[in-house]
């Protein structure tokens, strides 16, 4: 029986990429994979070398969500519940230590829950043809995975409710007129697009890149005020680290700033 998640890092390139490999239930998840997935995630945010993250999906998909044959063997309301806060759930919390870029590779279908997984990704790049939807209300459910908070957070709370009450799906060169994905391309052309972008992160100043996601999503917490104070703080010290003082003597020569040092601590 193959891995359920299957991961690769290019040390050269320092990109790491997550798939999710049930191509022949479009990577619909079931408890195992979920488990993995969480656990996939750790392990390539505490490599050094890894310094950003592409995730997709085997075959024609990206996920289509919670395998329906496996989500019923949770008893009971409070099994239901626990199946998603103590494993579902184990990715998103998984997600929120990892420092480095994240970007979803929407290769096909990210439907329900495997959308809400999309969206959890710091970055979305969509095949324009590719199928994005909230399909929780066409079974008479409910966004079980972050849909109704991330959602509003990314279109607006009209959209947000036009998607997630109607169940309609999006083509991903819709998604990116919306403001679901970052950008749509066409399928032959998305995995060069995807990996320009998580290269170009990889290349450049990792301490700075952590930084500004942690004050990024940092910010939904704080008052204005607290965040003022926040970025006071780790502005000094990025500008103790040797990429801010490389970058400097860079510019004074009139040459581009090449970032080599690819540590992140102080």
């Amino acid at each position: 029986m193959s891995a359920p998640i299957l991961t690769d890092v290019d040390r050269d390139t320092h990109v790491a990429t997550l798939t999710l490999n049930r191509p022949d239930k479009l990577n619909a998840f079931d408890r195992e994979l979920v488990d993995a997935w969480a656990v996939a995630l750790r392990e390539l945010a505490a490599d050094r070398d890894v310094h950003a993250i592409v995730v997709t999906g085997a075959g024609k998909a990206f996920c289509a969500g919670g395998d329906l044959e496996t989500l019923g063997e949770e008893a009971g309301p409070l099994g239901r519940k626990q199946f998603l806060r103590d494993h579902v759930h184990r990715v998103e919390r998984a997600l929120r230590v990892v420092e480095q870029p994240v970007i979803a590779m929407v290769n096909g279908a990210a439907m329900g829950a495997g959308l809400d997984m999309a969206l959890l990704c710091d970055l979305r790049v969509a095949a324009d043809d590719a199928k994005l939807g909230e399909a929780y209300v066409n079974l008479g459910l409910v966004p079980g995975d972050g849909g109704a908070w991330l959602l509003p957070r990314l279109v607006g709370p009209a959209r947000a409710l036009e998607l997630l009450l109607t169940g309609r799906v999006l083509t991903g060169a819709e998604a990116a007129e919306w403001g679901l994905v970052n950008r749509s391309v066409p399928r032959d052309r998305l995995a060069g697009e995807t990996y320009e972008m998580a290269s170009r992160l990889a290349a450049g100043p990792q301490l700075a890149q952590r930084l500004i996601k942690r004050a990024v999503y940092g910010s939904e917490q704080m008052t204005r005020a607290t965040h003022y104070d926040h970025v006071s703080s780790v502005m000094a010290v990025a500008q103790s680290h040797p990429d801010f003082l490389q970058a400097v003597e860079a510019l004074k020569r009139g040459d581009r700033p090449e970032f080599s040092s690819g540590d992140p601590r102080p």
